[in-house]
């Protein structure tokens, strides 16, 4: 049960979108100095979208087979993540995030979750993500914390490089991780690639982000990949084939006779 479960909401980690047609953006001076409080104020910028429907492949691997999901994956701005999630033409799983936690079931086993985001948390080998955080990190946004304090902004031949000058610390229900963390931009400030490692432990993350292009009034990636190493290993891709702005219901309701699944 818990390859599928991971399956499920690992899929609702990652956001990409696909080309489409060209909207005019003003193009922006590389030459021109980028004072570290502008570039964070810019790469750590809200989405302005209000809503956004996707259909993706999902790629999962952990050691298990897991077949390719097919997802369609529904993203209001600020309110909630809805994913349903089908396999070989077979329904297999839905979920739902919001402000207040995460519900998801899968159908293999005719079980469900209700957690906050710890379980998301967990399977990403970090202890920080909020609602917030996870609406950024699906959006190809900056979804790790960063100040200008504790940041040094370089320059380089592929756009900017934005990494901690000291370990950074977040404290969740009384424990306080460190972790080093390092951002690569493009040149446009389209965000590359984001590492944390974390101190003291063998745990890291890497989201890698590619093929950026223009969706509605916004640019998010086309591609993404998530490297989990440590406690827990295994790779998510994401591919989007089709995407809108479309309003659509978001049922989520878990049949009768599902069994609920602690969370630990």
């Amino acid at each position: 049960m818990k390859k599928y479960i991971l399956a499920a909401f690992s899929s609702l980690l990652l956001l990409s979108c696909k080309t489409q047609p060209s909207v005019e953006k003003k193009p922006v001076d590389v030459k021109a100095p980028v004072s570290s409080s502008a570039f964070i104020s810019t790469v750590t910028k809200k989405s302005g979208f209000n809503q956004v429907k996707i259909n993706s492949k999902v790629d999962v691997q952990t050691g298990n087979f897991i077949p390719t999901i097919d997802a369609t994956i529904y993203i209001e701005n600020g309110n909630k993540v809805w994913m349903n999630m089908t396999a070989v033409l077979f329904n297999v799983a839905r979920g739902i995030a919001t402000p207040s936690g995460i519900k998801g079931y899968e159908k293999w086993n005719k079980t469900y979750i209700e957690s906050d985001f710890t379980y998301l948390n967990n399977l990403l080998n970090v202890n920080f993500l909020n609602y917030n955080s996870f609406q950024n990190l699906l959006t190809g946004k900056t979804f790790v914390p960063v100040n200008e304090q504790d940041f040094v902004l370089n320059k380089n031949m592929q756009g900017y490089a934005l990494n901690s000058s000291k370990n950074q610390k977040v404290t969740v229900n009384g424990k306080t991780t460190e972790y080093k963390i390092n951002l690569d931009y493009a040149s446009n400030f389209d965000l590359n690639k984001v590492l944390l490692q974390e101190i003291n432990s063998s745990n890291s993350l890497e989201v890698q982000y590619s093929n950026w292009n223009v969706f509605g009034t916004e640019r998010f990636p086309q591609n993404v990949k998530i490297i989990i190493k440590g406690e827990k290993n295994g790779q998510v891709l994401i591919e989007n084939t089709k995407f809108d702005f479309s309003t659509i219901q978001t049922p989520y309701s878990v049949p009768s006779g599902y069994t609920k699944v602690n969370i630990r």
